[in-house]
């Protein structure tokens, strides 16, 4: 049932096998149909990594959400798949920022024929495809990745240059999702996922984002939102169903967001003096 259930919301309908290929188009799938979003955050709502809160909120509900949800939710569906999987413990910008951001993420290690593979769709802009577990560049189009390794437990893979983080650090050691329950429910004020709403989403080649009231294309295209009709059709271009959202909530989003862009055309406009 959980593999049936998360291949219809991915409109996937080829075999599905333990190998490489399929590990391949699946995480491509799933960048392609489910959007990295923090809605959720923004209403108040709980983020739950339970199996059966990951099921309903990416299949019956329809939604994305953020590194934890997505990436628990793609190793529910790995695993059900036939696929081993570990869980690691990850930390976004760790080589600018340091120790202290281990946690705020997690990454899946894939076992497919005595190698081991990088899966993340927990990132805004992922790659759409897994990475080796092997030093060097790899590409993925026009896009370079590059895997470093920092020590026997320690991995860094590179983002490509025009990404929205440079790095991310992983370790091998395998961990359990539930020991990321707590720093999912967080609510740090600081947080960028509390001030602001994003949604990201991988569409024809290109990478869209919405921060606040600001879509972007390739990071570069950029337009405005002026009205609530134009953020809801918004949200469905990012393939977030309103459904899960109601009216009343989608006011409240739409208000919230009013201040976030207010800040964000603050910053431009101080870069700018300078």
């Amino acid at each position: 049932m959980t593999l049936d259930a998360f291949l219809d919301r991915l409109e996937y309908r080829d075999p599905v096998r333990p190998d490489l290929a399929t590990l391949r188009n699946l995480h491509r799938a799933w960048r392609l149909r489910i959007p990295y979003e923090n809605l959720d955050i923004q209403l108040g709502r709980p983020i739950l990594l339970t199996p059966d809160a990951l099921l309903d909120k990416f299949t019956r509900r329809g939604r994305g959400g953020l590194c934890y949800e997505m990436n628990g939710a793609l190793a529910l569906l790995l695993r059900a798949a036939g696929f081993t999987v570990t869980i690691a413990e990850a930390a976004v910008q760790r080589a600018t920022r340091g120790d202290g951001q281990w946690g705020n993420h997690i990454a899946l290690l894939i076992d497919v024929d005595g190698e081991s593979w990088l899966a993340d769709t927990g990132i805004g802009d992922a790659f759409l495809e897994p990475l080796p577990l092997q030093e060097g560049t790899h590409w993925q189009g026009k896009l370079p990745y590059r895997m470093e390794r920092l020590d026997s437990d320690t991995w860094r893979v590179h983002h490509h240059p025009n990404g929205t983080i440079a790095s991310c650090d992983f370790r091998t050691t395998p961990r359990e999702l539930a020991e990321f329950a707590d720093r999912a429910l967080t609510r740090d004020p600081a947080s960028p996922f509390v001030r602001v709403l994003v949604a990201q989403h991988h569409r024809d080649g290109h990478e869209l984002a919405l921060r606040a009231r600001t879509v972007t294309r390739d990071g570069t295209d950029r337009r405005t939102l002026s009205t609530l009709g134009e953020f809801a059709s918004a949200l469905t271009e990012f393939r977030v169903p309103l459904a899960d959202i109601g009216t009343g909530e989608l006011a409240v989003l739409w208000d919230r967001t009013k201040g976030q862009h207010e800040a964000w055309l603050a910053i431009q406009a101080d870069a700018a003096r300078r």
